[in-house]
């Protein structure tokens, strides 16, 4: 619903928090599961009114620690960083209707009570999420699937990617790149798309910001990596952000950029990497 890693751990807990203060009012009029997913969907629709909490990855670490039904859920496509990005231009309400229907596969006359509305008003809402998600991403969820487990191939790609930036060498990284690609640095920075826009983005970073270092990981079922930076002056390499990657057909088609270096830890990554000769 948020789609960001930070606020659904601290909603998470607000959940509990609330149904531990309602307990004495849950009548077993629904099963213990409804009961929950309103309070969740409340929780989320009562921050959703605010400006929304920025995208952010979820590691993917974490997902393979969820036991359970539910993990199927993440498991799909559902969890890719196009998909929560897809979301996030819905409304509130028809967001969660969609979350609800057709990635848990709540039956209508259980979501209308999640969401204290009736089932005509349910797949009235359902219908018009669709339609906008079919508007805008006509390809559907074939277009923002992930890609399998990673490959030789994949894993070649990710290695001369980190060895580019390293190696400061613009050339190299531009040339591992599709035509179509596109690069996106969040919060808010910028979007680029197409080779001939990107390149001259990822040439003016790498060679004002300092020297790079990064570490191969993996969030959204995506293969990814954690860039660390030194900056002149310093003697550690400090994180900057995590990067997501999109493959196809040997090259990269996609970059998202976060620059979160809050997350790091929720990746189990170093929160330091040391310089040479420090």
């Amino acid at each position: 619903m948020l789609g960001s890693f930070e606020a659904a751990e601290d909603h998470v807990q607000e959940v509990f928090l609330r149904a531990w203060r309602a307990r004495d009012s849950f009548e077993q009029r629904s099963s213990a599961r409804t009961w929950l997913y309103r309070i969740a969907t409340n929780v989320c629709l009562d921050t959703l009114r605010r400006p929304a909490p920025p995208l952010q990855p979820y590691p993917d670490e974490l997902l393979d620690e969820r036991p359970g039904p539910d993990a199927l859920v993440v498991d799909r496509e559902t969890i890719s960083l196009a998909f929560l990005a897809a979301v996030q231009v819905l409304p509130a309400r028809q967001r969660a209707v969609l979350m609800l229907r057709d990635l848990l596969s709540m039956p209508a006359d259980e979501t209308a009570e999640i969401l204290d509305t009736t089932t005509a008003a349910v797949n009235s809402a359902l219908q018009r999420a669709r339609a906008t998600l079919r508007e805008r991403w006509p390809g559907g969820r074939l277009e923002w699937a992930p890609a399998a487990e990673p490959d030789a191939d994949q894993r070649d790609l990710v290695r001369r990617y980190i060895d580019a930036h390293e190696r400061a060498d613009p050339a190299a990284l531009i040339a591992l790149l599709r035509e179509d690609v596109r690069l996106s640095i969040e919060p808010g920075v910028g979007s680029w798309h197409g080779k001939s826009r990107v390149a001259p983005a990822l040439r003016r970073d790498m060679m004002s910001e300092g020297r790079w270092r990064m570490l191969p990981t993996a969030a959204n079922r995506q293969p990814a990596v954690a860039a660390y930076i030194l900056r002149p002056g310093d003697t550690e390499f400090r994180p900057f952000a995590l990067i997501l990657l999109r493959v196809a057909d040997g090259l990269v088609t996609a970059m998202d950029v976060f620059e979160a270096p809050g997350l790091f830890g929720a990746f189990g990554l170093p929160s330091v990497l040391g310089a040479p000769g420090a």
